[in-house]
Order: structure tokens, then sequence, then C-alpha cells
């Protein structure tokens, strides 16, 4: 966290673009506000993502979504055997700032739900790629995971987004 820190001030000072991938590590690219977007994932407009595994997708939410919100509080999930719908609301994350639903990117039935956000919905802001996973879904129409971005897409509409806050 300190050399995130650092390396944002050092940016920020000399007014470098972060857009890029960098030489501190070169398996994810910096946005703007120098959230994580990790390569191999897809990413919906509504900041989540999904990584696709065989016949299962886990999603949760991104370090872009997470950075907004502040500290997470408490994560409301659905059972395992729910079924999701694309753009769907299939639950909800509470922080100090806002309580914000969370979409399904991908139509699918819940096949597994991370029970370890219930104790420890933090998990979220420390870990949003590995740790902090929400569901985990078998999906019904493959082919929706071709309508998400890439991370060098989800990069840009972060950075547009921001910049049109």
């Amino acid at each position: 966290m300190a050399m995130r820190m650092w390396a944002s001030s050092t940016a920020n000072a000399l007014r470098i673009s972060c857009g890029a991938k960098t030489a501190l590590s070169p398996t994810f690219s910096l946005s703007r506000y120098f959230s994580t977007v990790l390569d191999g994932l897809k990413y919906a407009s509504s900041h989540e993502w999904v990584k696709n595994e065989g016949p299962v997708a886990t999603i949760g939410i991104s370090d872009h979504a997470q950075g907004h919100l502040g500290e997470v509080v408490f994560v409301e999930l659905p059972e395992a055997g729910v079924s999701v719908s694309i753009g769907g609301c299939f639950g909800a994350v509470e922080s100090v700032k806002a309580t914000s639903d969370v979409n399904s990117p991908v139509s699918g039935e819940v096949v597994e739900v991370n029970t370890k956000l219930s104790e420890t919905p933090g998990l979220i802001n420390s870990s949003p790629y590995d740790e902090g996973w929400m569901i985990k879904v078998r999906p019904t129409v493959p082919s929706e995971l071709n309508s998400l971005m890439g991370s060098k897409e989800y990069t840009k509409f972060c950075e547009e987004e921001d910049a049109a806050h």
C-alpha cells in the first residue's frame, strides 16, 4: 500500500499518465486513480469482474469500485442454487459511504458463495480479485462474456467515468 501511495504521489507530481502497465507490476495496469485492473478478466460497466474458469465463472467487484465505495462493512449475497440474470441485482455491498447493488455480468446458476465475506467483508477492499470474490456462477449463456470489457477497455472506461465526475 505504501508503494501504491508513493507511486500515486510521484505520478501526480510528474503528471505521468498511468494507463499502461508499469515496471513495478507487469501483471496489471493502473488507472488514473491507481486501481488495479487485471488482465485476463472481463469487466461490466457496473464495475463487476468475471473470471471464466471452464464451466464456472467467478464474480466480484473491481478494485476501482471498492475504492470508490470506501471501507466495506457488510455484504449481502444470494444462496447457492439461485438463478441470476445478466444486469440483474444479486446482492449488495454496504460501505461507510453508501450501499450499492451488485449486478451479475452473466446469466446462470449460483454454484458457490464466498461465505468468508459475511464475517470479513473488508476482504473486498483488501483483496477484490482473490479472497474478496463474491459468487461463482455456472453460466447458461456463455456468449454473454463476449459483451464484457477486457482490461484495456475497462481501464479507459474508468478513466473516462472519473473524468466526467
